[in-house]
């Protein structure tokens, strides 16, 4: 099995919040904040595992502050843990200032499972940790994982 980093991976998408991304609130929808985290966290899957993947479930999505609109919208995801087939991607979405500075508005971790050409499950790269956060997010993705178990 191959091995990859952390960094080989990390994804990055931008989006500008325009009026068809509103609510009747004048905020950005959670429905569209959600294909957005969707759509870069299967990049980042794709990425690592070298497959096609499809997106499981999603845990902890959890909103912290509206976008509003004209507001730049950066969305960061990169693997945090792996098992056999399936990995753990956190996306953390930002609001960016027009002056660079980058406020946190999302949180989400999404399992993705990787898939062979007809659609089954097949391992995936192992990853390669190599700073003390990408220790401590794999020590909490496992303290998620085991969660996930008693929940599902």
């Amino acid at each position: 099995m191959k091995e990859k980093r952390v960094r080989d991976s990390y994804t990055e998408q931008v989006q500008m919040v325009t009026q068809a991304h509103l609510n009747g609130y004048g905020r950005l929808f959670g429905g569209t904040l959600m294909e957005w985290i969707d759509t870069v966290a299967v990049v980042c899957a794709r990425r690592h595992s070298e497959r096609n993947v499809t997106t499981v479930l999603v845990d902890m999505l959890h909103f912290k502050a509206p976008a509003h609109a004209n507001d730049t919208v950066t969305l960061c995801a990169n693997v945090t843990y792996v098992g056999n087939t399936s990995m753990e991607v956190r996306v953390r979405t930002y609001v960016e200032e027009l002056d660079g500075e980058k406020k946190i508005i999302n949180e989400a971790y999404l399992i993705i499972v990787a898939l062979d050409e007809r659609e089954n499950p097949v391992r995936v790269n192992r990853l390669v940790l190599e700073t003390d956060e990408e220790r401590q997010e794999w020590e909490n993705a496992i303290l998620r994982k085991e969660r996930r178990k008693k929940v599902y």
